[in-house]
């Protein structure tokens, strides 16, 4: 529509809509933008809603659960992946899965170590004197009632739920030398299912049970007399009467359900191994070794002059490194050390067969408890004295290093891909990791 003056009167004129517009205007046919455009346009949408959204990865370490915790607190991780920790007289049980606790328990007094034995948790607490006996209690591992309590210390034995009441004697590792009765407890009730009587002191060693054959308790008394007992009754299953020796802590061990002990012999020192119906099965120079441990497999003699490994079943020499100076099991795994400048030093994982060496870990110390088919090493870092933690496993040439733990955190254990550690400022952490690779 347009307006035209004539003459002072004003004229509208109607146009109407066909005002000679090309038809095309009406109905475009071609585009007004490139073919390409929109493709592009959605994609860069795409692209920025995913950068957006995306959540950035996580810590290698992540926190589960900070509690209060004292520097001579115990704690102890489990099998089953729970946390028992014992502080401000509260005994406590958290999953370590979430960091929820599970259940809690008044204790009496403190305890120098948590253990499990049973199904139960065993609290020896602080001696009081040189001669105070203040007993062992037993409380529940899966809700934290008490159970029983009793004089003398409890001795597990790996492989069974038997518990041992026993006297210790004190210049040895709690459980290995003992005097006066053994006693076989029931875990349910605490009383004594058996007792066998040690006229003097004797070194208790528990057998572990193998294919086929239960575990079962062995005595080496003060007469050089070893007697096999049945865990079940107490009965004497074999006795015989064996070479003079130290008998400690250390001396003698059972590796592959053989008995082994060094000894001396005419010239020198030998190692001799036993059945376990005590029967001999051979004996061969221990050269410089000062101790047996197992291997795997086999059997380490070692000594200042290396590490030699032998078949546990004929005293058959497998390997020896003459760089080593001590092998240490860890769960299922075998590190070798060797020493730097006095001190041991990790030579790395092993495959105990070969002596071959799987995984270096010179530098790195392992993390007490086990991961499984890895272990969690540990170094400082730096002049501010952190440490650095690192995943080692078989196949890896050398640790993944995994994450810096906060300044003034030691003391640290593993289990169940968790990290449990003290710190100086009061308190116990639990982080999650994750093996990857």
């Amino acid at each position: 529509m347009a307006a035209e003056t004539f003459g002072g009167a004003t004229v509208v004129i109607d146009l109407g809509l066909a005002r000679g517009e090309p038809d095309e205007y009406d109905t475009p046919v071609g585009r007004t933008v490139p073919r390409w455009f929109a493709p592009l346009l959605i994609a860069v949408i795409v692209l920025l809603g995913s950068a957006a959204s995306a959540a950035p990865p996580p810590p290698a370490l992540s926190p589960v659960l900070s509690l209060r915790f004292g520097p001579a607190d115990p704690f102890t991780l489990t099998d089953t992946g729970d946390l028992l920790a014992q502080s401000l007289g509260r005994l406590a049980a958290y999953d370590l899965g979430d960091g929820r606790m599970r259940w809690q328990a008044r204790s009496e007094a403190p305890s120098y170590r948590l253990r499990i034995g049973g199904g139960l948790v065993l609290l020896r607490p602080y001696s009081g004197g040189a001669y105070s006996d203040r007993g062992t209690t037993a409380v529940s591992l899966a809700d934290g009632s008490a159970r029983w309590r009793r004089s003398g210390s409890i001795v597990t034995v790996a492989g069974s739920d038997t518990l041992l009441a026993v006297s210790t004697v004190r210049s040895y590792g709690p459980g290995r030398r003992v005097q006066g009765p053994v006693e076989a407890v029931d875990p349910a009730t605490g009383r004594t299912r058996w007792r066998v009587d040690v006229p003097s002191t004797a070194v208790l060693l528990g057998v572990p049970g193998s294919t086929g054959q239960p575990a079962r308790m062995l005595l080496l008394h003060d007469s050089r007399v070893a007697a096999v007992h049945d865990l079940a009754t107490g009965a004497v299953l074999a006795h015989a009467e064996l070479p003079a020796a130290d008998y400690g802590p250390e001396n003698p061990v059972v590796s592959g359900g053989f008995l082994l002990l060094r000894h001396p012999a005419t010239t020198g020192s030998a190692v001799s191994a036993y059945d376990l119906t005590l029967r001999q099965r051979w004996t061969r120079p221990a050269g410089f070794a000062f101790g047996v441990t197992a291997c795997g497999r086999l059997a380490c003699l070692v000594g200042p002059d290396g590490v030699r490994a032998v078949e546990v079943s004929d005293g058959v020499e497998a390997w020896f490194r003459p760089g080593w100076r001590s092998v240490e099991q860890h769960g299922g795994l075998i590190i070798a050390y060797g020493t730097t400048a006095g001190d041991a030093d990790p030579v790395g994982i092993i495959d105990p067969a070969t002596a071959r060496v799987l995984t270096d870990l010179h530098g790195w110390r392992p993390v007490p408890g086990t991961g499984g088919d890895h272990l969690l090493v540990a170094r400082t870092t730096g002049g501010d004295g952190r440490t650095m933690v690192a995943i080692a496993a078989p196949g890896d040439a050398r640790p993944r290093p995994l994450s810096d733990l906060p300044a003034g955190t030691g003391d640290c254990q593993v289990g169940s891909g968790r990290l449990v550690c003290r710190t100086t400022s009061g308190e116990l952490m639990i982080w999650a990791y994750e093996r990857k690779g």
